[in-house]
Formats: C-alpha cells, structure tokens, sequence
C-alpha cells in the first residue's frame, strides 16, 4: 500500500549522499526480481553493527527531530496513543510520514521505517476515521468473516495515512473484569480469540504489518491488575493463554508484541523461554517480536534503563525495542553489550533478518511512501454500523417490550452515554484514556434512535431524566462506564453504575414508564440488584462511531444476535468469574435472547 515514487527517492538519496558513478549497477538488495532471502542477505552483508543497532530501535515520533533518524539509522517509529500531527487529519500524517521516511532514505544504504500505531478499533488515533467496536463487542458477535473485514477496512485506513504497521489483534484471554483492558479481549475463552485472528489476515491483505498481542498471559493476572503477575502452572498457561499466539502464528502473523506482565514472578520482557523456545522454537513463529512501551524498562523492577536488561531483552529473543524517549541510551548500552560479547552478533543478526524480511515483504524498499486516500468512508462506516447490530447482546425484555414501534410512539431518552459520542467509543480513541462530546465525526446512539422512527413518534432527551412523565411509552436509559485505557481503567473495588446514572434511571422509573437499559461499558458491570426494575437490559458494549447499529437493534430493523463473550457476574465480589467456575452468574457465558 505504499506509492510509487522511486524517482524522488532516488533524487532525494543523490542530492544527500553524493550521485553514483553512471556506470554503478544497484547493489542486489535493491532488486526486486531477486528472492527476499537474497536480498536480506545482501543487505545484512553490508550494514555495520550501528546500522544493525539503529534497525532494532523503535523510537517515539515525538522524540526524534528528523536529523535524528539519519544519523542514529532508525529503524521504526510510532505514535503512541493520541500522538499525533497538528492538524489531525489524515493529510498531515501522511505528511508526517513520507517527511520522517524521506530522512530514513537519505542513510547511505537507505532501508525504510516500518510505522507503528495502535489502531486497535479502527484507525482510531486520527480524527475522522471509523471508529469500530471494541473487541469485546467483537467477541460478542461471534463473526471471524465480519472481523477479517475489518482488518481489511482498518489496514485501508491507516494505509491511507501512510503509516505500515498496526500494534493490533489484541488476542488476551480475559479472565477477570476488573481489568482495565477487559474489552481489548474477544473474551473469556481461548477459542474466541483464536477465531477472531482473522484479523490478521484481514489486515496483513491490506498490505499493513499486523501485530499479535500481548504475549502471554496478560488477560489473566492476579486481582485483573494491569500489568500484574499471572500466576499459573505453564500447562494452564498453555491452554487458556497461547492457543490464541499459535493460531496468529498459523496465520503468518509478522510481529508479536510482549506483555507488561509477569509469569509466576518473572517479567514477560526477559523471560527466553516463552519467547524463543516456546514462541520461535516450538511455534515457529519467523517474524519479529517488539517489546512495549519502556517494557524493558521494567525487568529489573527499578526505574531507568539498564544495561543488563537491554542484555536480557535481546538474549530473550526481543528483536525490536520500544524506547519511546530513552532510544539513544537503548542504542549505547546494545552497542556496549554486542562489544563485551555479552550479546552476539548472531543475534544480532537474527534481529536484523527478521526485521528486514518484513520489510520487504511489505514492499517498502520499492514504494515507501504514502499512497493518500479517505478515512471515514461510507463503505467503512456501513461495516461498522453492522458490527455494532451483530455485537448487542440482549439480556432482558419482560413482556417483549423491545423493539420499539417506530410509528405513533412517544419515547424518552436520557443517559450521560446517549448523545456522546467519546463515551459510546471507549478509551483509545483520539487520546489514549479517549474523552467526552463529539471528540471525532460520527453517529450518537441519540441520533441513530431519531433517524430509527417515522414522523409520528415523538423522541424527547434529556440527559438526566427530567422532564418525563407518564404519557411517554418507554424510556430509553443509555448508561455506563466513562472511557478509559490501560492502567486508569482497573477496577479494584466496586463496579456498578455511577450515582449519576443510577440517579438518571430512578427519575425515569418514578414516572412509572417502562425502562429500557442500553449499558455502554467494557465489561459487565454489577448491576444484578437494579436489573429486576428494569424492563429491558441491551449490552452495547463501546460501538465506536457508529451508533445508528444500536438503534437499528431497538427499533427491529436487525433481530439481537449477539451472545455474551464474557461471563456475567452475580455480584462483584465473584470476580474472577468465568464460565465452567460453579460460580452462579447473573447471566452465563454464551447467553443472548433475540426477537
């Protein structure tokens, strides 16, 4: 998915380095008839130890001024969540990227950056993409066929902006919901994520670097923390945690992100055996393995940047370091580490040939620039309002009060999530922690229920519930969880409703209409003593930009097929609770009703 602009590459690298002599034939790794194998051959042959050194390093963009690239050979750069250019539009990143590309060319072998950014539900960073729903919602669909599509629609996207490589499928196995990552899951079961890599190949066909995340075991930590220890013997390990890693690297997956986490007390970043016995070794994996962000860092459990831990990252099998604003330290303490001989030059080169193949593959060294087209298609948009349909889950609906009449009704709408288009999307959109209003273009759940009905229905809103009365049929309580990402998300203690929605639905019920819950959240959330005063219970979990699919639901224009990916609890002291535990839910793993 890049453009070909082999011209001004070449002008670019003449007017930098010097014109070679007329007769001077291109050194072999820049043929693209040869085999990728020969080319990355030919290429490691003439790279020094700083070029090695500066391919494995992965700095972020808003650490680097564009002389830096040149001179320190960095391989690989990304945005972290919500770095992005000003303006955020799709242009000013695709003009990022070919500025910060044209600098990689301008070294003397001129190898390209390969671009990473977490486009974990859409193109998600950039203002005006298409904003998917979360992967528990995905989860919820059951539809490895829907969510290859939007892989594909994702890679367009960020193709579009230039950028190659995507820090996405996260296939955690959540095990617990007071983790904050909970909806980066598919769900509760290994068999679900493994299903769902079909989001490899649906990005990976877009021409865009897919990345399996985040290895091993980080769905399943002590308490749900983030980034915490996942104390389980390696046969359990093996059977909840990687059948998700092993099916990505059966897909041909070409990079794997490792976690934060522990295993039984050890760092994930330094642990050799998970990652290249049992990664490399038993599952063959042959792209690259990236560590995340300042991960290394961690290892030794003390704040800064060792060398003994950039040795026990690389000797573990890490081949590209994320070193978001310490790279220059990264790179010295490597360079001081390959010259003691305390890392090797054949694992550097390892490194090196795993990075460059994908590379290559990616067809980077014949067009690495920008190939601009729109985000935000209708195309794109309409497969995210299917996602969202397929994604609810409908839980409750006494007296088969849903769906709604779109004609001659009389409807009340209220809810902090009803006309939010932040909130309905979750964290990691725009921001990392994600915001509030209308952050990025799209449909509210609001409008897709006023666009849902015919002329003669009356829809009223009011965010907190004031203003009903008795002569409205139902109301509509669109309620939930604020946005969050990893980290701020964790929920140690309670995990109900806010008093502030608890406080919308009671003004709703004391007018005695019926009450229809839409639940906007991440996770299941404890509410088994509100639900019997309720007469409808909709999980919508975060849909993204696309609200009209919730309201498609409601107003019958696409039955409830959606079964729950996670097990509901009962209370929130059952947590952790999954399906098979004895554990009496509220509502069981695997449970949807439909019309």
């Amino acid at each position: 998915m890049r453009s070909v602009n082999v011209v001004a590459t070449v002008t670019l690298v003449i007017a930098l380095i010097g014109a070679p002599r007329a007769d001077a034939a291109a050194p072999p790794y820049q043929d693209p008839s040869l085999p990728i194998a020969a080319r990355v051959d030919d290429l490691l042959g003439r790279m020094s130890l700083d070029e090695k050194i500066g391919q494995m390093t992965q700095a972020e963009r808003a650490s680097v001024t564009d002389a830096d690239i040149t001179t320190y050979r960095l391989g690989s750069l990304l945005s972290g969540g919500g770095s992005a250019p000003s303006p955020n539009t799709a242009t000013s990143w695709a003009d990022m990227y070919d500025r910060f590309q044209s600098r990689a060319l301008a070294t003397p072998l001129a190898i390209p950056l390969v671009y990473g950014v977490d486009a974990v539900h859409g193109h998600n960073n950039v203002h005006g993409a298409t904003i998917f729903p979360h992967n528990i919602g995905l989860g919820a669909a059951r539809d490895p066929a829907l969510v290859e599509q939007i892989g594909r629609a994702t890679a367009d996207e960020v193709a579009a902006t230039g950028l190659d490589w995507n820090f996405a499928p996260c296939l955690c196995v959540a095990r617990n919901d007071r983790w904050g990552r909970t909806y980066e899951s598919f769900g509760e079961q290994p068999e679900i994520a493994t299903a769902m890599t079909s989001y490899i190949t649906g990005v990976q066909g877009g021409g865009v670097l897919a990345t399996a995340k985040h290895y091993i075991g980080d769905g399943g930590t002590t308490g749900g923390d983030d980034q915490g220890d996942t104390q389980l013997s390696e046969a359990d390990l093996r059977a909840i945690h990687l059948p998700p890693f092993a099916e990505a690297v059966r897909k041909g997956v070409g990079s794997v992100m490792i976690s934060f986490s522990s295993w039984n007390g050890q760092k994930l970043h330094g642990h050799q055996h998970l990652i290249t016995n049992v990664l490399k070794g038993e599952l063959g994996f042959t792209g690259f393995v990236v560590s995340d962000w300042n991960g290394i860092d961690q290892i030794d459990g003390a704040p800064g940047m060792t060398a003994a831990e950039v040795r026990q990252a690389v000797n573990a099998g890490i081949d590209m370091v994320m070193v978001p604003e310490a790279w220059r330290t990264f790179i010295g303490h490597l360079r001081a580490e390959v010259q003691a001989g305390r890392v090797t030059q054949a694992r550097i080169d390892d490194a090196n040939r795993r990075i460059l193949t994908k590379k290559f593959e990616l067809g980077l060294f014949e067009r690495p620039y920008a190939v601009r087209a729109p985000i935000g298609t209708a195309e794109h948009r309409a497969l995210a309002r299917q996602a969202v349909r397929q994604s609810q889950v409908l839980l409750k609906n006494d007296g088969n009060i849903l769906p709604l009449a779109r004609e001659g009704n009389r409807i009340f709408v209220a809810g902090r999530s009803a006309d939010n288009i932040g909130y309905q999307s979750g964290g990691w959109t725009i921001t990392w922690q994600g915001g509030s209003g209308a952050i990025t273009p799209g449909t509210s759940i609001l409008a897709g229920i006023r666009a849902s009905v015919a002329p003669s229905t009356t829809v009223t809103y009011n965010a907190n519930g004031t203003g009903i009365d008795s002569s409205y049929r139902a109301a509509i309580a669109v309620v939930g969880e604020t946005p969050y990402a990893e980290g701020q998300g964790d929920r140690p203690g309670a995990m109900g409703l806010a008093s502030t929605d608890l406080n919308t639905i009671a003004r709703l019920r004391a007018a005695g209409v019926p009450v229809i819950v839409v639940l906007v959240s991440g996770r299941p959330l404890d509410i088994a003593t509100q639900v019997p005063n309720w007469r409808a219970l909709l999980a919508s979990w975060l849909p993204g930009t696309e609200g009209q699919g919730v309201a498609d639901v409601l107003f019958g224009g696409y039955r409830p097929t959606g079964k729950l990916p996670v097990t509901w609890m009962a209370s929130a002291g059952q947590q952790p609770i999954n399906s098979g535990d004895g554990k009496p839910p509220l509502y069981p793993y695997g449970f949807g009703l439909t019309y």
